[in-house]
């Protein structure tokens, strides 16, 4: 059928359509796209299927570059993690002949590498319009970031310390042992600066270079955590070269200064080198954390590169204190008890010359604190996990990889304390739990881990409820303009108008006394929230900053035999401090939500 009948053609007995009834057939065909673009027909003529197939090569390529890019950043960072962790394995053991500085210069390497593709995605992003169209709302959220300030400032002056004990060995060590912290201060200030501007960005230009990028960033913290974990957990697990205390912890100076880089060939130039190495010593766990938690935020924006998000689902919460008083009140007594326990516990662990039974005592006391501490927590949490049965708030629907990175990294971490509770409770049984030492070691071990099942079922399903949304009563105010009935126009003066002040002041005070309390399930949800908050806090004190009781109580050492025992408590134990610190974090966003 000829398209264009008012001009006489041959295009029936041709089979090839003229010029006119070519250019006629395009406008047809882009009349009824767009007719079926707006009206959403299901039939469409053949001719209208060609942009449909346009749409759909381009979804294909573009789902293939998203892949492709995937693919890529996923083996930059396999490869950089397998091959960091071969190198701070073999620093690990003298056997080897990898020393400290052949892995600091791997690590200047990927740091200034990373800091690098940082300040270029600041300047690429703040210069190009379109490079960050939508944010995610509920990635890098302000406590998260303010944890990671916190955490960069304290590992900043832990390097300001290495730098000050590292300078008085130059004369006799490598100068790569003070260029490192050097690098690494520079790198934790350009990655704070990068994730607190740019922790919900979703980029929508150079997908591929970004997630590239972000993979570098993870794997570098990762082989930093690695670093650090291993280096503190040698130091505190190594078999003293002489044949006395070959299981106790009484020696943890001689472990403290062997953390240090100088050895006893090599004499510090100045006096101040072993307060510096105390110094820093103490601020490793801060360090631990802040390579975890940027980590965590760079996996998040690494699943955001290319999203197109819905920021119209998300509120605004506010975190206020004063509607709780009895979890912070009886969290911070239990934070009290814990930090005077542990400070006892740890002064009789670090005395050279100790009686055993005084130890025994020591350790007795640090069981039985942990084990109220635990039992309370276990107690609170089922309470909470109650109020979730009565709770008929909904379900989040909508999928975020925030959450599920929280989901996902409470249940791994978590598996630490499990393997450590685990190995404990078989060597108790094994050995019959004799002694009172041994029973309440047993206790911990169960309590422990009924407490991280019922924590990790209470929290996960208080990320997954939506947030409580505040219902504002309807305020009736008397309007003062209105006029009385006609039979009091008689009296009224017309010039007489009300204050405005006074109605003001009468509008807000009227407001204040009509503002509902809470109702008694969000209190009780805020209350164990912050309760279990604090109990976390506690529990993460302890052992990040140097409590040992599956050293200082030798009964697994002699079931497992030191070396297995100490690689489970190595492996397992960071994982353990970092769901601590970790559970912190969710449960201050499951409080806000309360």
């Amino acid at each position: 059928m000829c398209l264009n009948t008012g001009y006489p053609c041959n295009c029936l007995s041709d089979g090839i359509p003229c010029e006119p009834c070519r250019m006629t057939a395009k406008d047809k065909e882009t009349e009824e796209a767009h007719l079926s673009n707006n009206i959403g027909a299901a039939g469409q003529a053949g001719s209208t299927h060609q942009p449909d197939l346009n749409a759909s090569s381009s979804g294909v390529s573009r789902e293939r570059s998203r892949n492709w890019g995937w693919m890529l950043s996923g083996i930059i960072c396999v490869n950089i993690l397998i091959l960091g962790c071969a190198l701070v394995s073999g620093t690990a053991y003298k056997n080897v002949n990898i020393s400290t500085p052949d892995l600091q210069v791997f690590l200047i390497i990927i740091l200034l590498l990373t800091s690098i593709w940082m300040i270029y995605y600041a300047i690429y992003t703040s210069r190009k319009e379109n490079a960050v169209l939508y944010k995610d709302s509920h990635a890098g959220p302000v406590w998260l970031r303010g944890g990671l300030v916190l955490f960069g400032l304290l590992s900043i002056i832990m390097d300001i310390f290495k730098i000050a004990s590292y300078v008085g060995y130059l004369h006799c060590d490598s100068a790569v042992k003070v260029a490192f912290p050097v690098v690494q201060l520079v790198f934790i200030l350009v990655q704070t600066y990068f994730l607190w501007i740019h922790a919900k960005d979703c980029v929508q230009l150079q997908k591929n270079v970004t997630r590239c990028g972000l993979m570098l960033t993870l794997s570098t913290n990762l082989v930093v955590w690695m670093t650090l974990v291993t280096e503190e957990s040698v130091h505190q697990t190594t078999i003293p070269e002489y044949p006395s205390n070959t299981t106790k912890v009484s020696g943890r100076s001689f472990y403290t200064s062997k953390a240090g880089y100088g050895d006893d060939k090599c004499k510090c130039s100045h006096t101040s080198c072993s307060i510096f190495k105390e110094a820093y010593y103490y601020l490793y766990p801060f360090n631990i954390e802040y390579s975890l938690f940027a980590s965590a935020m760079a996996y998040v924006l690494w699943k955001n590169v290319g999203r197109v998000v819905d920021e119209h689902g998300h509120h605004k919460i506010q975190f206020r204190l004063k509607d709780v008083f009895f979890g912070p009140v009886a969290g911070v007594l239990l934070v009290v008890a814990g930090l005077a326990t542990f400070i006892v516990y740890e002064m009789e662990m670090q005395k050279d010359y100790s009686k055993d039974a005084d130890k025994d005592k020591a350790v007795m006391m640090h069981f039985v604190t942990n084990i109220v501490i635990v039992t309370l927590m276990s107690v609170s949490t089922v309470i909470g996990t109650a109020i979730y049965k009565v709770d008929h708030r909904e379900h989040l629907s909508d999928k975020n990889p925030t959450r599920n990175l929280d989901v996902g990294l409470l249940v791994g971490a978590s598996l630490g304390q499990f393997i450590i509770s685990y190995f404990t409770i078989v060597a108790m049984v094994g050995t019959g739990a004799k002694g009172y030492l041994n029973s309440l070691n047993l206790a911990w071990a169960i309590l422990m881990v009924i407490q991280l099942g019922l924590q990790n079922l209470f929290i996960i399903e208080g990320l997954h409820r939506e947030p409580f949304h505040e219902v504002h009563p309807v305020t009736v105010v008397a309007n003062p303009y209105v006029l009385q009935p006609s039979k009091d126009l008689e009296g009224l003066d017309m010039d007489t108008k009300p204050d405005p002040v006074l109605t003001a002041h009468g509008l807000h005070s009227h407001m204040g006394e009509q503002r509902p309390k809470l109702p008694w399930k969000r209190r009780v949800l805020k209350e164990v929230c912050m309760f279990l908050l604090l109990g976390n806090i506690i529990l993460w004190i302890m052992p990040a900053f140097g409590a040992r009781p599956q050293f200082d109580h030798d009964t697994e050492t002699e079931f497992y035999k030191f070396n297995m025992w100490a690689a489970v408590v190595n492996i397992g134990l960071p994982f353990a401090i970092f769901y601590r610190m970790h559970s912190v974090a969710s449960l201050f966003e499951v409080y806000v939500n309360s």
